[in-house]
């Protein structure tokens, strides 16, 4: 609810102050001192459109400030919390500035925190509804007719919406993985069919960990087997000669040992240090002895594996795990990557984890499309309840708004609201909702903003919003000559259907008419200083005595006439009898 509103450069108004209260208020004036500039600045407040045109001459900018009591656990506070901004009084108090300048820029704010402007044109659908012959309409939205009837359908009915909403979300998420799975799946196919040939190409060549590294070895080793042979024999016949062998003349390593121990034996006894270099001698030629047997053997063994088969066989096995090297292993990319053989086997494991989770897939498949199955007809059956709820509610909603306008002197309308259908169901049901109106027998059902006149949309929304009183709700309306073009018994119904309204909100409304300003708790008069502008001390609440003179000006333009007067205080006594007497 609005409490207060400071409206500095704007238009006529220099710098007035509104001080606002629950319940109807009504706003008057002479022609021209400026009280529908009261509405442009709450509509500019709310995220209207700034126009520079509007800024008064050297002011050089527009300014709105306005202060509101909210609830401080509903979701126009989390908004603001959210946006960085903070409420006063326990969380219960909202301030939201705007300004325009007179180049064109604008600034917003909520709770002492620079916004962008959206947010407040967010937060206004749940703080403000504003009626007057140029400004937007919320109830002109298609999406805030179709959740306005949601709500008037009552209880029972949003439970099957949000039913809905859920089966329709689900469905949606189940659909749109099982599409993504059914498109990739000649994708994935090919996948596995590749994975399945490197798998069965590695299982074929069984590698086994670490053996490319032996088979090099093996090869080197077989490759140069003559080369070792001769190496090895001829370092053995160097240490330790045949004695057999012909052309032996006993001056192999181990024989020189020996006739060197031999002529250190002779004298050793005499000399410790001597016997120590005999004995080192010996251990000499045992050394050399046990090398010269391990030659013999190491060239008896290459000889053994000098088979051109095996060489054959091991650079066949090498080339083989080659192909899978590069084919699935290749260079490490950095330091702990695995490298050769090693990377082909990794490979191996994570293409079969991997072929495991493809072939699943179907198993998968197979589990969404029957959930996506069951939940379309849950859409399909939740779909036809909302429909019959809305197409019920709508019935009521139309009989009850043109009953209204009836009173409100438009005998002749009617107001229809159309359910079309969509294609398929959407997040909000299965059809389209749309208020059309018929502004007089024979004439087509249009939409509102295209079926009435600015005066007539005026009161049509009057009369929509009495309806949905309750069922859309939203803390505080704001008319703008809502009377327009209307008198006498219709114009008292409209005072009548205001204050019936205002039981539920706050009402605020710009008039001219004395009938409905009758029906007001709140009475506010907007006056112009002697150079043409208003100031605070313009805005005035009336005391009953005021109201009194107020309304004797409206009805006869003579705020003095006692017939005036006389006539003033029997319309604020019987709109104050109808009041007390409650709905009706």
């Amino acid at each position: 609810m609005l409490e207060e509103v400071r409206i500095t450069g704007l238009g006529v108004i220099g710098d007035a102050t509104l001080e606002l209260s629950p319940g109807f208020t009504v706003v008057t004036g002479e022609t021209g001192a400026g009280k529908t500039m009261v509405v442009s600045g709450l509509g500019l407040l709310f995220g209207g459109r700034g126009e520079p045109g509007r800024v008064r001459p050297g002011a050089g900018r527009a300014s709105v400030d306005g202060r509101l009591r909210i609830e401080p656990d509903g979701h126009v506070a989390r908004q603001v919390t959210e946006a960085g901004g903070d409420l006063d009084d326990d969380g219960t108090a909202l301030i939201i500035s705007r300004s325009v300048s007179a180049e064109g820029r604008s600034r917003a704010s909520a709770g002492g925190r620079p916004v962008p402007l959206s947010l407040l044109t967010y937060l206004a659908d749940d703080l403000i509804a504003v009626h007057g012959q140029s400004d937007q309409q919320q109830l002109l939205r298609g999406g805030r007719q179709r959740d306005a009837l949601d709500r008037f359908a009552g209880p029972a009915h949003a439970a099957v919406l949000t039913d809905y909403q859920r089966a329709y979300q689900r469905h949606r998420e189940i659909r749109t993985e099982l599409a993504e799975l059914t498109s990739r799946a000649q994708e994935r196919a090919r996948e596995a069919a590749e994975l399945r040939r490197g798998l069965e190409e590695i299982e074929r060549v069984e590698p086994v960990s670490g053996e490319d590294a032996d088979l090099l070895a093996e090869e080197e080793r077989l490759s140069h087997a003559d080369a070792l042979h001769a190496a090895a024999t001829s370092a053995h016949e160097a240490l330790q000669a045949d004695p057999t062998t012909a052309g032996y003349d006993g001056a192999d390593a181990i024989t020189l040992l020996g006739s060197a121990r031999q002529a250190l034996d002779q004298s050793a006894e005499h000399d410790p240090a001597l016997a120590a270099l005999a004995g080192r001698l010996s251990e000499a030629a045992y050394l050399l002895s046990d090398v010269a047997g391990e030659l013999a053997s190491y060239a008896q063994s290459v000889e053994a594996d000098a088979d051109p088969g095996r060489l054959a066989a091991v650079q066949e096995r090498r080339a083989e795990l080659t192909r899978l090297i590069r084919a699935y292993g290749g260079p490490g990319g950095g330091p702990g990557q695995e490298e050769g053989l090693a990377a082909v086997l990794a490979w191996a494991k994570q293409a079969a984890a991997r072929v495991a989770e493809l072939d699943s897939d179907d198993d998968t498949i197979a589990v969404l499309a029957a959930q996506e199955a069951e939940l379309a007809a849950a859409v399909a059956d939740l779909a036809g309840q909302v429909t019959l709820g809305r197409e019920q509610a709508a019935g009521k909603f139309a009989e009850q708004v043109t009953a209204e306008l009836t009173a409100l002197a438009m005998p002749h309308a009617r107001l229809a609201v159309v359910l079309s259908p969509l294609d398929e169901p959407g997040p909000h049901g299965a059809e389209d909702v749309e208020i059309r109106l018929s502004a007089h027998p024979g004439a087509p059902e249009l939409p509102l903003n295209k079926g009435a006149s600015g005066g007539e949309l005026s009161r049509v929304m009057l009369a929509i919003e009495v309806v949905f009183a309750g069922a859309d709700p939203v803390p505080t309306f704001i008319f703008d000559e809502v009377d327009a073009g209307v008198g006498g018994k219709a114009a008292v119904e409209i005072g009548r259907r205001l204050a019936r309204l205002a039981r539920l909100a706050q009402v605020i409304v710009v008039t001219h008419l004395p009938q409905v300003a009758a029906f007001a708790d709140n009475h506010l008069v907007v006056e112009k200083s002697g150079d043409g502008s208003v100031t605070s001390s313009g805005v005035t609440r009336l005391d009953d005595q005021g109201r009194v003179r107020e309304l004797s000006r409206m009805l006869a333009g003579l705020e003095d006439s006692e017939f005036g007067r006389a006539h003033a205080r029997e319309l604020l006594e019987a709109a104050a009898d109808e009041r007390s007497a409650g709905p009706g």
